[in-house]
């Protein structure tokens, strides 16, 4: 079995695939002062829970957006798990082409979804992945990681909202059900959501039309079901997205 850990800046998402096909996944706080022992317990705790044993994995892949958890999560791997994690970066050998100026300022998580976008979907293709920024990743039907934009992301909107006003509350994001709100919740909930979905649509439509006709649109993270239920251009969401990628690039590199 193989063990997919994508680290990112708030939550550490995992899953656990068996010939190819996802069993389980978990999400988890990413909190950056956890030592390997705590990591290592809580994943031994995860795996009792669907009775399942660490022995079971044979392989760990990885890609991270947070450097200090690098080393910790390798020090959990190899002592909880027996393994050395594929550790996924600009330079591991995906079957794209990376034309970004510095192909190894790409995060790995959008290297990733690129793959697996590209792998389940075809292309040409653009991910929206809304993690804590919001990052749009294009690639060609020739397999080439195009680049992207990046964008603040939902939580970092709402806590600006309430940090750096003197009357506005902290809200959740979500459906209000009306654009025009009624009180001063119901306005912000509506501003968030609508301007959010209208950021999205405008940016995703003109790379669509950069990419060409038969530009597929596909979303992940951790709400984007809620986006596509009212974009008007992203309606696919997949929320393995990461964790096939991270799967697809560990199949492509494994030594026999």
């Amino acid at each position: 079995m193989l063990l997919a850990i994508d680290a990112g800046n708030t939550n550490v998402t995992a899953g656990l695939f068996n010939g190819g096909r996802i069993v389980t996944r978990w999400r988890l706080r990413t909190v950056h002062e956890r030592t390997p022992d705590e990591w290592g317990i809580q994943f031994r705790t995860l795996f009792e829970l669907e009775n399942r044993s660490l022995q079971e994995v044979d392989g760990v892949a990885a890609a991270s957006v947070v450097p200090p958890l690098e080393s910790t999560l390798t020090a959990m791997a190899r002592r909880y798990f027996g393994v050395d994690p594929f550790w996924i970066n600009g330079a591991t050998e995906t079957g794209l082409s990376i034309l970004y100026d510095n192909p190894r300022e790409v995060g790995a998580d959008r290297i990733v979804n690129a793959v697996a976008a590209l792998g389940k979907y075809g292309g040409p293709c653009i991910v929206v992945d809304l993690g804590t920024a919001i990052t749009f990743d294009a690639v060609s039907a020739r397999a080439e990681y195009l680049g992207g934009v990046i964008c603040p992301g939902i939580g970092i909107s709402i806590a600006g909202l309430f940090q750096k006003t003197a009357r506005l509350p902290m809200v959740d994001f979500r459906d209000p059900g009306r654009l025009i709100g009624t009180n001063t919740v119901a306005s912000m909930q509506s501003g968030l959501y609508y301007g959010l979905i209208a950021m999205i649509d405008g940016i995703v439509e003109k790379m669509a039309a950069e990419l060409g006709p038969g530009t597929r649109i596909v979303a992940t993270g951790g709400q984007a079901g809620l986006i596509t239920a009212a974009s008007k251009w992203v309606k696919t969401a997949d929320e393995d997205l990461t964790l096939e990628g991270l799967y697809r690039i560990w199949e492509m590199n494994r030594r026999p």
